[in-house]
C-alpha cells in the first residue's frame, strides 16, 4: 500500500521498515508523560492488540519481550494510535511500575543543557 492509501486507509496496515519493524511510543495514559520509545514487529504489535498489554521488538536480544513479563511493571493497554503513514505507533498505558531498566518512572528523566550537561530531574 502506498503511503498516501495508508493516509486514509481504514484498516490497519503498518509500514514496517527494512528490518521489518515500527517506532513505538509507550505514554502515561494518565499524566500524558513520554514513559519509553521502542520497536514493534509485526508479533510484538499483534500480541499487544490481543492481549491488551505492552510487548516490544528488542533489537539486542532480537526476540519479542513482554513488558513487565519478569519484572511484574507490565503497561495496561488502554489505547493505541498510529500516526498518518502508519509507520509510527503511540501507546497510551497504564504502567503498573517503573518505564526504565534504571528504575527511574520514565526513560525520560535527563534534561539537556544548552552546554551538553545533562540534569537529573526524576528520581
Amino acid at each position: 500500500m502506498s503511503d498516501s492509501a495508508r493516509e486514509t486507509a481504514t484498516r490497519l496496515d503498518p509500514k514496517w521498515d527494512e528490518r521489518g519493524l515500527i517506532q513505538a511510543v509507550a505514554v502515561d495514559a494518565a499524566s500524558g508523560a513520554v514513559l519509553m520509545v521502542a520497536h514493534m514487529d509485526p508479533a510484538a504489535l499483534a500480541a499487544t492488540l490481543a492481549t491488551g498489554e505492552a510487548h516490544y521488538w528488542s533489537r539486542s536480544r532480537q526476540e519479542v519481550w513482554h513488558k513487565g513479563g519478569t519484572s511484574g511493571n507490565v503497561q495496561r493497554v488502554r489505547e493505541v494510535t498510529i500516526d498518518c503513514d502508519q509507520d509510527a505507533v503511540v501507546l497510551r498505558v497504564e504502567p503498573a511500575g517503573p518505564a526504565c531498566h534504571t528504575g527511574a518512572p520514565t526513560c525520560f528523566y535527563r534534561v539537556v543543557e544548552a552546554d551538553g550537561a545533562l540534569v537529573r530531574t526524576r528520581p
